[in-house]
């Protein structure tokens, strides 16, 4: 795995078809209720991070669950290069099989 720093300006060395891909990061948050000693209820949130990688030409692809977080101190380490991640599809090529009815 190679370790990229949470500004994601250190280079490096990863295949040519993603060297100009950038990586992104949202925060979205997990809330349970939770009741506190005096009775009342209030959420209790956790940071969830999603990493995604932009390629120009090419469907945003999310990542997180081949890249390890530390949470701690917000160091991404991302797969090594020859690892296989995740290929994009645009929306309009996404086929849904359930139950629509």
């Amino acid at each position: 795995m190679s370790s990229v720093p949470r500004n994601h300006s250190e280079k490096t060395a990863i295949p040519q078809q993603y060297a100009k891909c950038k990586l992104l990061e949202i925060v979205q948050y997990s809330c349970e209720p939770e009741k506190l000693p005096s009775g009342e209820i209030r959420p209790h949130c956790f940071p969830v991070p999603r990493i995604f990688r932009v390629c120009p030409n090419q469907p945003v692809v999310e990542i997180t669950t081949y890249a390890m977080i530390d949470l701690k101190t917000g160091e991404i380490e991302m797969p090594h290069e020859n690892s296989p991640l995740p290929i994009g599809k645009r929306w309009q090529d996404v086929r849904s099989y359930g139950n629509t009815g």
